[in-house]
Protein backbone atom coordinates (compact mmCIF):
# COMPACT_ATOMS: atom_id res chain seq x y z
CA UNK A 1 0.00 0.00 0.00
CA UNK A 2 1.31 3.52 -0.87
CA UNK A 3 1.24 6.46 1.64
CA UNK A 4 -1.41 8.13 -0.13
CA UNK A 5 -3.49 4.71 0.35
CA UNK A 6 -2.46 5.07 4.04
CA UNK A 7 -3.31 8.57 4.11
CA UNK A 8 -6.76 7.72 2.88
CA UNK A 9 -7.05 5.23 5.05
CA UNK A 10 -6.92 7.65 8.03
CA UNK A 11 -9.74 9.55 6.90
CA UNK A 12 -11.93 6.71 6.53
CA UNK A 13 -14.59 5.58 9.19
CA UNK A 14 -14.13 1.57 9.45
CA UNK A 15 -18.14 0.24 8.45
CA UNK A 16 -18.14 -1.19 11.41
CA UNK A 17 -18.14 2.42 13.31
CA UNK A 18 -21.18 4.47 13.22
CA UNK A 19 -21.57 6.55 10.72
CA UNK A 20 -19.45 4.13 8.78
CA UNK A 21 -21.31 2.12 5.41
CA UNK A 22 -24.88 0.24 5.93
CA UNK A 23 -27.89 -0.08 3.44
CA UNK A 24 -28.62 3.69 4.17
CA UNK A 25 -24.93 5.03 3.50
CA UNK A 26 -24.95 2.51 0.18
CA UNK A 27 -28.36 3.77 -0.92
CA UNK A 28 -27.58 7.45 -0.26
CA UNK A 29 -24.01 7.23 -2.09
CA UNK A 30 -26.06 5.85 -5.07
CA UNK A 31 -28.57 8.45 -5.20
CA UNK A 32 -26.04 11.40 -5.06
CA UNK A 33 -24.76 9.82 -8.48
CA UNK A 34 -28.20 9.94 -10.20
CA UNK A 35 -28.84 13.82 -8.53
CA UNK A 36 -25.33 14.51 -10.64
CA UNK A 37 -26.23 13.00 -13.38
CA UNK A 38 -29.09 15.00 -13.68
CA UNK A 39 -27.26 18.22 -12.53
CA UNK A 40 -24.95 18.05 -14.91
CA UNK A 41 -26.76 17.17 -17.90
CA UNK A 42 -29.01 20.31 -17.31
CA UNK A 43 -25.93 22.28 -16.16
CA UNK A 44 -23.52 21.54 -19.12
CA UNK A 45 -26.96 22.13 -21.63
CA UNK A 46 -27.90 25.37 -19.96
CA UNK A 47 -24.66 27.15 -18.96
CA UNK A 48 -22.30 25.91 -21.70
CA UNK A 49 -23.63 24.01 -25.08
CA UNK A 50 -26.62 26.94 -24.97
CA UNK A 51 -24.23 29.84 -26.42
CA UNK A 52 -23.42 28.96 -29.34
CA UNK A 53 -27.52 28.28 -30.29
CA UNK A 54 -27.67 31.95 -28.65
CA UNK A 55 -24.67 33.63 -30.36
CA UNK A 56 -26.30 34.35 -33.92
CA UNK A 57 -29.20 35.88 -32.27
CA UNK A 58 -27.64 37.33 -29.78
CA UNK A 59 -25.23 39.28 -31.66
CA UNK A 60 -27.78 40.71 -33.96
CA UNK A 61 -29.86 41.71 -31.10
CA UNK A 62 -27.25 44.04 -29.47
CA UNK A 63 -25.70 44.53 -32.62
CA UNK A 64 -22.57 43.52 -32.50
CA UNK A 65 -20.65 41.47 -34.36
CA UNK A 66 -20.29 37.83 -33.81
CA UNK A 67 -16.71 37.75 -32.46
CA UNK A 68 -16.90 40.44 -30.57
CA UNK A 69 -20.03 38.14 -28.71
CA UNK A 70 -17.89 35.33 -28.66
CA UNK A 71 -15.55 36.52 -26.89
CA UNK A 72 -17.78 36.43 -23.52
CA UNK A 73 -17.68 32.70 -23.90
CA UNK A 74 -13.81 33.39 -23.55
CA UNK A 75 -14.32 34.74 -20.57
CA UNK A 76 -16.50 32.71 -19.14
CA UNK A 77 -13.78 29.81 -19.49
CA UNK A 78 -11.36 32.36 -17.99
CA UNK A 79 -13.46 32.88 -15.42
CA UNK A 80 -14.41 28.74 -14.15
CA UNK A 81 -10.24 28.22 -14.63
CA UNK A 82 -9.23 31.60 -12.47
CA UNK A 83 -11.70 29.97 -9.49
CA UNK A 84 -10.43 25.97 -10.22
CA UNK A 85 -7.99 25.87 -7.19
CA UNK A 86 -9.73 28.00 -4.49
CA UNK A 87 -12.89 26.01 -5.08
CA UNK A 88 -11.28 22.54 -5.26
CA UNK A 89 -9.65 23.62 -1.80
CA UNK A 90 -12.92 24.00 -0.61
CA UNK A 91 -14.48 20.72 -1.73
CA UNK A 92 -12.17 19.30 -0.44
CA UNK A 93 -12.67 20.86 3.44
CA UNK A 94 -16.26 21.34 3.04
CA UNK A 95 -17.47 19.13 0.77
CA UNK A 96 -20.11 19.82 -2.44
CA UNK A 97 -23.32 20.37 -1.02
CA UNK A 98 -22.91 24.16 0.10
CA UNK A 99 -21.03 25.45 -3.02
CA UNK A 100 -22.89 23.45 -5.71
CA UNK A 101 -26.46 24.96 -4.06
CA UNK A 102 -25.16 28.75 -4.08
CA UNK A 103 -23.53 27.76 -7.36
CA UNK A 104 -27.02 26.27 -8.59
CA UNK A 105 -29.05 29.69 -7.38
CA UNK A 106 -26.59 31.80 -9.07
CA UNK A 107 -26.42 30.23 -12.27
CA UNK A 108 -29.94 30.78 -12.14
CA UNK A 109 -29.95 34.05 -11.87
CA UNK A 110 -27.27 34.68 -14.14
CA UNK A 111 -29.30 33.11 -16.90
CA UNK A 112 -32.24 35.03 -15.98
CA UNK A 113 -29.92 38.29 -15.99
CA UNK A 114 -28.54 37.35 -19.15
CA UNK A 115 -32.63 37.50 -20.54
CA UNK A 116 -32.11 41.24 -20.11
CA UNK A 117 -28.58 41.90 -21.39
CA UNK A 118 -28.71 45.09 -23.69
CA UNK A 119 -24.63 45.93 -24.05
CA UNK A 120 -21.53 44.12 -24.98
CA UNK A 121 -20.45 44.74 -21.33
CA UNK A 122 -22.97 43.57 -19.80
CA UNK A 123 -23.07 40.06 -22.12
CA UNK A 124 -19.24 39.97 -21.10
CA UNK A 125 -20.17 40.45 -17.51
CA UNK A 126 -22.97 37.84 -17.21
CA UNK A 127 -21.13 34.87 -18.89
CA UNK A 128 -18.09 35.79 -17.06
CA UNK A 129 -20.52 35.11 -13.76
CA UNK A 130 -21.66 31.92 -15.40
CA UNK A 131 -18.26 30.74 -16.26
CA UNK A 132 -17.21 31.30 -12.30
CA UNK A 133 -20.60 29.22 -11.62
CA UNK A 134 -19.28 26.53 -13.77
CA UNK A 135 -16.32 26.11 -11.52
CA UNK A 136 -19.05 25.23 -8.22
CA UNK A 137 -20.89 22.96 -10.09
CA UNK A 138 -19.87 21.39 -13.67
CA UNK A 139 -17.75 18.43 -13.47
CA UNK A 140 -14.83 19.26 -11.32
CA UNK A 141 -17.29 19.69 -8.61
CA UNK A 142 -19.12 16.58 -9.44
CA UNK A 143 -16.69 14.51 -9.54
CA UNK A 144 -15.17 15.28 -6.08
CA UNK A 145 -18.39 14.70 -4.72
CA UNK A 146 -17.96 10.99 -6.61
CA UNK A 147 -14.62 10.15 -5.65
CA UNK A 148 -15.02 11.42 -1.94
CA UNK A 149 -17.43 8.25 -2.02
CA UNK A 150 -16.86 5.25 -3.77
CA UNK A 151 -13.67 3.24 -3.65
CA UNK A 152 -11.08 2.15 -6.46
CA UNK A 153 -13.30 -0.55 -7.47
CA UNK A 154 -16.50 1.11 -8.10
CA UNK A 155 -15.48 4.95 -8.94
CA UNK A 156 -15.25 4.15 -12.68
CA UNK A 157 -18.51 2.77 -12.54
CA UNK A 158 -19.91 5.69 -10.62
CA UNK A 159 -18.24 8.12 -12.65
CA UNK A 160 -18.99 6.59 -15.74
CA UNK A 161 -22.79 6.77 -14.31
CA UNK A 162 -22.48 10.54 -14.14
CA UNK A 163 -20.95 10.88 -17.59
CA UNK A 164 -22.89 9.06 -19.46
CA UNK A 165 -25.89 10.47 -19.04
CA UNK A 166 -24.56 13.99 -18.97
CA UNK A 167 -22.63 13.17 -22.26
CA UNK A 168 -26.20 14.23 -24.28
CA UNK A 169 -26.47 17.38 -22.82
CA UNK A 170 -25.66 18.73 -26.27
CA UNK A 171 -27.69 16.21 -27.31
CA UNK A 172 -30.88 17.48 -25.94
CA UNK A 173 -30.28 20.86 -25.11
CA UNK A 174 -28.41 22.09 -28.43
CA UNK A 175 -31.87 21.27 -30.46
CA UNK A 176 -33.97 22.34 -27.88
CA UNK A 177 -32.09 25.58 -27.31
CA UNK A 178 -32.51 26.27 -31.09
CA UNK A 179 -36.30 25.42 -31.25
CA UNK A 180 -36.90 27.74 -28.36
CA UNK A 181 -34.98 30.35 -30.13
CA UNK A 182 -36.70 30.11 -32.83
CA UNK A 183 -40.10 30.45 -31.39
CA UNK A 184 -40.10 32.79 -28.79
CA UNK A 185 -36.32 34.96 -29.07
CA UNK A 186 -33.46 34.51 -26.88
CA UNK A 187 -34.67 36.80 -24.42
CA UNK A 188 -38.17 34.08 -23.55
CA UNK A 189 -35.47 31.31 -24.17
CA UNK A 190 -32.89 32.22 -21.43
CA UNK A 191 -35.85 33.03 -19.34
CA UNK A 192 -37.00 29.70 -19.74
CA UNK A 193 -33.57 27.57 -19.52
CA UNK A 194 -32.64 29.60 -15.89
CA UNK A 195 -36.47 28.04 -14.73
CA UNK A 196 -35.44 25.06 -16.07
CA UNK A 197 -31.83 25.12 -14.43
CA UNK A 198 -33.13 26.16 -10.82
CA UNK A 199 -36.16 23.62 -10.50
CA UNK A 200 -34.28 20.83 -11.01
CA UNK A 201 -30.65 21.72 -9.85
CA UNK A 202 -31.12 23.89 -6.87
CA UNK A 203 -33.55 20.89 -4.84
CA UNK A 204 -31.09 18.03 -5.80
CA UNK A 205 -27.65 19.75 -4.67
CA UNK A 206 -29.50 20.56 -1.47
CA UNK A 207 -31.28 17.92 -0.72
CA UNK A 208 -28.98 15.54 -1.90
CA UNK A 209 -25.35 16.06 -1.92
CA UNK A 210 -23.57 15.03 1.45
CA UNK A 211 -20.12 14.54 2.61
CA UNK A 212 -19.91 11.22 2.91
CA UNK A 213 -19.69 10.44 7.06
CA UNK A 214 -16.12 9.16 6.82
CA UNK A 215 -13.98 11.78 5.01
CA UNK A 216 -14.20 13.71 7.32
CA UNK A 217 -10.17 15.28 8.17
CA UNK A 218 -7.47 12.88 9.35
CA UNK A 219 -8.30 12.12 13.48
CA UNK A 220 -5.09 12.25 15.25
CA UNK A 221 -3.58 8.31 16.98
CA UNK A 222 -4.38 9.73 20.00
CA UNK A 223 -8.28 10.86 20.81
CA UNK A 224 -7.59 14.11 22.29
CA UNK A 225 -9.96 15.09 25.69
CA UNK A 226 -13.24 17.13 25.33
CA UNK A 227 -11.46 20.13 26.73
CA UNK A 228 -8.55 19.93 24.60
CA UNK A 229 -10.91 19.66 21.77
CA UNK A 230 -13.28 23.04 22.44
CA UNK A 231 -9.92 24.93 22.60
CA UNK A 232 -8.75 23.88 19.04
CA UNK A 233 -12.34 24.52 17.73
CA UNK A 234 -12.47 27.91 19.74
CA UNK A 235 -9.04 28.43 17.84
CA UNK A 236 -9.44 27.46 14.58
CA UNK A 237 -12.84 29.52 14.74
CA UNK A 238 -10.70 32.93 15.37
CA UNK A 239 -8.14 31.87 13.33
CA UNK A 240 -9.33 30.34 9.88
CA UNK A 241 -5.64 29.52 9.04
CA UNK A 242 -5.44 26.65 11.80
CA UNK A 243 -8.36 24.86 10.43
CA UNK A 244 -7.49 21.13 9.07
CA UNK A 245 -6.11 22.20 5.07
CA UNK A 246 -6.17 18.22 3.58
CA UNK A 247 -5.56 19.55 0.18
CA UNK A 248 -2.56 21.40 0.81
CA UNK A 249 -0.64 18.47 1.89
CA UNK A 250 -1.78 15.93 -0.68
CA UNK A 251 -0.60 19.51 -3.42
CA UNK A 252 2.34 19.41 -2.52
CA UNK A 253 2.89 15.23 -2.24
CA UNK A 254 1.64 15.09 -5.91
CA UNK A 255 3.63 17.97 -7.33
CA UNK A 256 6.68 16.12 -6.34
CA UNK A 257 5.69 13.30 -7.98
CA UNK A 258 6.86 13.23 -11.83
CA UNK A 259 3.32 11.05 -12.42
CA UNK A 260 1.62 14.17 -11.71
CA UNK A 261 3.49 16.14 -14.24
CA UNK A 262 3.08 12.91 -16.72
CA UNK A 263 -0.58 13.30 -16.38
CA UNK A 264 -0.43 16.77 -16.89
CA UNK A 265 1.22 16.85 -20.37
CA UNK A 266 -0.75 14.19 -21.20
CA UNK A 267 -4.58 15.88 -20.38
CA UNK A 268 -3.39 19.28 -21.62
CA UNK A 269 -1.95 17.87 -24.86
CA UNK A 270 -5.18 15.41 -25.05
CA UNK A 271 -7.66 18.85 -24.66
CA UNK A 272 -5.60 20.73 -27.29
CA UNK A 273 -6.00 18.32 -29.69
CA UNK A 274 -9.65 17.72 -28.68
CA UNK A 275 -11.13 21.17 -28.97
CA UNK A 276 -9.08 21.81 -31.86
CA UNK A 277 -11.53 18.96 -33.77
CA UNK A 278 -14.56 20.33 -31.95
CA UNK A 279 -14.19 23.70 -33.70
CA UNK A 280 -12.43 22.64 -37.13
CA UNK A 281 -14.26 19.94 -38.13
CA UNK A 282 -17.62 21.06 -39.49
CA UNK A 283 -14.96 23.46 -41.54
CA UNK A 284 -12.38 21.02 -42.80
CA UNK A 285 -15.42 18.67 -43.54
CA UNK A 286 -17.35 21.14 -45.78
CA UNK A 287 -12.92 22.16 -47.21
CA UNK A 288 -12.40 19.09 -48.57
CA UNK A 289 -16.11 18.56 -50.44
CA UNK A 290 -18.66 17.40 -48.23
CA UNK A 291 -21.94 19.47 -47.93
CA UNK A 292 -22.81 21.48 -44.69
CA UNK A 293 -25.37 19.22 -43.61
CA UNK A 294 -23.37 15.93 -43.89
CA UNK A 295 -20.42 17.84 -41.59
CA UNK A 296 -22.42 19.02 -39.24
CA UNK A 297 -24.03 15.83 -38.95
CA UNK A 298 -21.04 13.98 -38.42
CA UNK A 299 -19.83 16.36 -36.33
CA UNK A 300 -22.92 16.00 -34.34
CA UNK A 301 -22.00 12.44 -33.79
CA UNK A 302 -18.91 12.71 -31.48
CA UNK A 303 -21.47 13.36 -28.66
CA UNK A 304 -22.48 10.14 -29.22
CA UNK A 305 -19.51 8.40 -29.79
CA UNK A 306 -18.07 10.16 -26.58
CA UNK A 307 -20.57 7.99 -24.54
CA UNK A 308 -20.24 4.96 -26.44
CA UNK A 309 -16.40 5.24 -25.83
CA UNK A 310 -16.94 5.76 -22.21
CA UNK A 311 -18.62 2.45 -22.28
CA UNK A 312 -15.89 0.62 -23.82
CA UNK A 313 -13.03 2.33 -22.00
CA UNK A 314 -14.52 1.33 -18.28
CA UNK A 315 -15.28 -2.42 -19.61
CA UNK A 316 -12.20 -2.35 -20.43
CA UNK A 317 -10.94 -1.32 -17.42
CA UNK A 318 -11.92 -4.75 -15.85
CA UNK A 319 -9.12 -6.33 -17.90
CA UNK A 320 -6.28 -3.97 -18.03
CA UNK A 321 -4.97 -0.92 -16.02
CA UNK A 322 -6.75 2.89 -16.82
CA UNK A 323 -3.08 4.12 -17.56
CA UNK A 324 -2.91 0.54 -20.24
CA UNK A 325 -6.48 1.47 -22.12
CA UNK A 326 -6.30 5.55 -21.41
CA UNK A 327 -3.39 5.08 -23.38
CA UNK A 328 -4.57 3.07 -26.45
CA UNK A 329 -7.41 5.00 -27.51
CA UNK A 330 -5.29 8.00 -27.26
CA UNK A 331 -3.01 6.18 -29.71
CA UNK A 332 -6.13 5.61 -31.69
CA UNK A 333 -7.19 8.87 -31.98
CA UNK A 334 -3.62 10.29 -33.20
CA UNK A 335 -3.39 7.31 -36.08
CA UNK A 336 -7.26 8.90 -36.66
CA UNK A 337 -6.50 12.34 -36.88
CA UNK A 338 -3.18 11.50 -38.92
CA UNK A 339 -5.02 9.76 -41.65
CA UNK A 340 -8.03 11.78 -42.04
CA UNK A 341 -6.96 14.05 -44.64
CA UNK A 342 -5.70 11.36 -47.23
CA UNK A 343 -9.39 9.74 -46.97
CA UNK A 344 -11.88 12.43 -45.56
CA UNK A 345 -13.21 13.45 -48.84
CA UNK A 346 -14.63 10.29 -49.76
CA UNK A 347 -17.90 9.39 -47.49
CA UNK A 348 -17.11 6.20 -46.00
CA UNK A 349 -13.75 7.26 -45.28
CA UNK A 350 -14.37 10.43 -43.14
CA UNK A 351 -17.38 8.17 -41.25
CA UNK A 352 -14.16 6.19 -40.53
CA UNK A 353 -11.93 8.47 -39.54
CA UNK A 354 -14.35 10.76 -37.22
CA UNK A 355 -15.94 7.35 -35.50
CA UNK A 356 -12.36 5.73 -34.48
CA UNK A 357 -11.34 9.65 -33.43
CA UNK A 358 -14.69 9.87 -31.81
CA UNK A 359 -14.94 6.93 -29.62
CA UNK A 360 -11.81 8.89 -27.64
CA UNK A 361 -13.76 12.14 -26.84
CA UNK A 362 -14.87 11.73 -23.94
CA UNK A 363 -12.38 9.30 -22.28
CA UNK A 364 -10.09 11.61 -20.83
CA UNK A 365 -13.11 13.21 -18.72
CA UNK A 366 -13.64 9.61 -16.74
CA UNK A 367 -9.96 9.05 -17.06
CA UNK A 368 -8.35 11.88 -14.98
CA UNK A 369 -9.92 11.63 -12.01
CA UNK A 370 -9.88 7.83 -12.15
CA UNK A 371 -5.99 7.99 -12.44
CA UNK A 372 -5.64 10.92 -9.86
CA UNK A 373 -7.88 9.18 -7.46
CA UNK A 374 -5.85 6.10 -7.87
CA UNK A 375 -2.25 7.11 -7.83
CA UNK A 376 -2.76 10.09 -5.23
CA UNK A 377 -5.78 9.15 -3.32
CA UNK A 378 -9.05 10.75 -2.05
CA UNK A 379 -7.28 12.87 0.49
CA UNK A 380 -6.88 16.26 -1.33
CA UNK A 381 -8.60 15.34 -4.50
CA UNK A 382 -10.46 18.38 -5.45
CA UNK A 383 -7.12 20.46 -5.30
CA UNK A 384 -5.19 18.14 -6.68
CA UNK A 385 -7.64 18.13 -9.69
CA UNK A 386 -8.34 21.63 -9.75
CA UNK A 387 -4.61 22.65 -10.30
CA UNK A 388 -4.51 20.36 -13.14
CA UNK A 389 -7.46 21.89 -14.35
CA UNK A 390 -6.33 24.87 -14.96
CA UNK A 391 -4.14 24.66 -17.86
CA UNK A 392 -6.60 22.10 -19.69
CA UNK A 393 -8.91 24.89 -19.67
CA UNK A 394 -6.32 27.48 -20.86
CA UNK A 395 -5.85 25.03 -23.92
CA UNK A 396 -9.41 24.71 -24.14
CA UNK A 397 -9.71 28.29 -24.31
CA UNK A 398 -6.94 28.95 -26.78
CA UNK A 399 -5.74 25.82 -28.88
CA UNK A 400 -9.11 26.81 -31.49
CA UNK A 401 -7.30 29.95 -32.05
CA UNK A 402 -4.09 28.55 -32.54
CA UNK A 403 -5.27 26.03 -35.16
CA UNK A 404 -6.84 28.69 -36.82
CA UNK A 405 -3.73 30.74 -37.16
CA UNK A 406 -1.69 28.04 -38.15
CA UNK A 407 -3.75 27.08 -40.92
CA UNK A 408 -3.34 30.85 -42.24
CA UNK A 409 0.17 30.41 -42.22
CA UNK A 410 0.63 27.61 -43.63
CA UNK A 411 -2.68 27.49 -46.33
CA UNK A 412 -2.76 24.40 -45.04
CA UNK A 413 -5.41 21.83 -43.09
CA UNK A 414 -3.29 18.74 -42.96
CA UNK A 415 -0.67 20.66 -40.91
CA UNK A 416 -3.80 21.17 -38.79
CA UNK A 417 -4.61 17.19 -38.28
CA UNK A 418 -0.92 16.61 -38.36
CA UNK A 419 -0.54 18.86 -35.24
CA UNK A 420 -3.58 16.94 -33.74
CA UNK A 421 -1.91 13.52 -34.23
CA UNK A 422 0.75 14.87 -32.70
CA UNK A 423 -1.06 15.99 -29.60
CA UNK A 424 -2.39 12.78 -29.36
CA UNK A 425 0.71 11.07 -29.47
CA UNK A 426 2.17 12.93 -26.75
CA UNK A 427 -0.54 12.08 -24.88
CA UNK A 428 -0.51 8.90 -25.35
CA UNK A 429 3.08 8.49 -24.25
CA UNK A 430 2.79 10.47 -21.44
CA UNK A 431 -0.02 8.12 -19.93
CA UNK A 432 1.87 4.90 -20.84
CA UNK A 433 5.15 6.17 -18.96
CA UNK A 434 2.79 6.53 -15.84
CA UNK A 435 2.84 3.36 -15.69
CA UNK A 436 0.55 1.23 -13.66
CA UNK A 437 -1.65 2.91 -10.82
CA UNK A 438 -1.55 1.22 -6.84
CA UNK A 439 -4.92 2.56 -6.16
CA UNK A 440 -6.67 2.73 -3.04
CA UNK A 441 -8.59 -0.38 -3.60
CA UNK A 442 -7.33 -1.24 -0.39
CA UNK A 443 -9.42 1.63 1.27
CA UNK A 444 -12.27 -0.44 -0.56
CA UNK A 445 -14.32 -1.62 2.62
CA UNK A 446 -14.55 1.90 3.72
CA UNK A 447 -16.25 2.96 0.99
CA UNK A 448 -19.20 1.92 -1.31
Amino acid sequence: MTATTSADAATSVPPTQPGGTGRSPYRRAWWIVAALAVTQTVGYGTLYYSFPVFLPAVAAGLGVTQIQATGAFTTSVLAGAALAVPVGRWLDRHGGRGSMTVGSIAGTLLLAGFSQVDTLIGLYLVWTGIGAVGALVLYESAFAVVVSWFDAARRSTALLAVTLVAGFASTIFLPLTGLLVDRYGWRVTALALAAVYGALTVPLHAAVIRHPPYASTTRPAVQPTARTERTRSRRRSADPAQAPDPGRAALHRAVRDRRFWLLATAFVAHAAGLVTVTIHLVSYLQYVGHSATFAASLTGLLGVLSVAGRIMVTALQRWRTPTTVTASVFALQAVAAGVLPAVAAGVPGAIAGIVCFGLGFGVATIARPTLLSELFGTTGFATISAVLVVPITLVTALAPLGAALLREATGSYPVVWATVAACCVVAALAVAAVGRPTGDAAAGPDRF
